[in-house]
């Protein structure tokens, strides 16, 4: 089976993006990640991907008139590198309807919650932790799922639990979810690098 060609999007460290490329070395992901992109230009994913002699891009979303024309930019430097499986891995900024429509069912996002709880505008980084803690929920966990039209809305591949400690702080929680997280989303790739994912409706069925 031919290795599925990978591009991420990430917006900061990019440990999710290191758990990626971790998992293509070893072999655990049939996939070749072909481009990391980035709309901050320090964000150290970037160097990460360049520690790993993996095309590094930073695209500067003030070059561009709006956020049309941004995510065309995007989806340009993606096909130059014939990109076919779209991973957001820490990324923040919303895609363009037209950007999901280019890769309907080809985008994959990690959210650090159990969705639908504390998701969609707004919900990001310890942002989600934070409401977690606050609301006073007994679980929290990270979710994998597919990208359509409406922030954290897609269909659902991989979700997992983490408890809620009473003396937890956003951070310690977010540290325990980072956990689960790396575990899920190279499970998810190589799953959909296998051809073993299916989407019915809002199901995802694990082949």
């Amino acid at each position: 089976m031919p290795q599925i060609k990978i591009g991420i999007l990430v917006s900061g460290s990019g440990t999710n993006l290191q758990s990626i490329i971790n998992s293509v070395e070893s072999g655990f992901i049939n996939g070749k990640i072909q481009v990391v992109i980035s709309n901050k230009e320090n964000a150290y994913g970037l160097q990460r991907a360049r520690n790993h002699n993996i095309g590094a891009v930073f695209i500067n979303e003030k070059n561009y008139s709006n956020i049309e024309e941004y995510n065309e930019a995007i989806i340009k430097e993606l096909k130059s590198h014939g990109v076919e499986l779209v991973v957001l891995a820490g990324y923040i900024k919303i895609l363009t309807n037209k950007f999901i429509e280019t890769y309907s069912n080809k985008i994959i996002n990690i959210h650090p919650s159990l969705i639908p709880s504390f998701c969609g505008k707004g919900y990001y980084g310890l942002k989600v932790h934070e409401a977690a803690i606050n609301y006073g929920v007994k679980l929290s966990g990270a979710t994998v799922h597919f990208v359509n039209e409406e922030a954290d809305n897609g269909p659902i591949i991989f979700q997992e639990s983490v408890s809620v400690h009473y003396d937890d702080t956003a951070e310690t929680l977010q540290e325990r979810i980072l956990e689960v997280e790396h575990k899920l989303l190279p499970l998810a790739l190589k799953y959909y690098c296998e051809n073993k994912i299916e989407v019915v409706g809002r199901k995802v069925k694990i082949k």
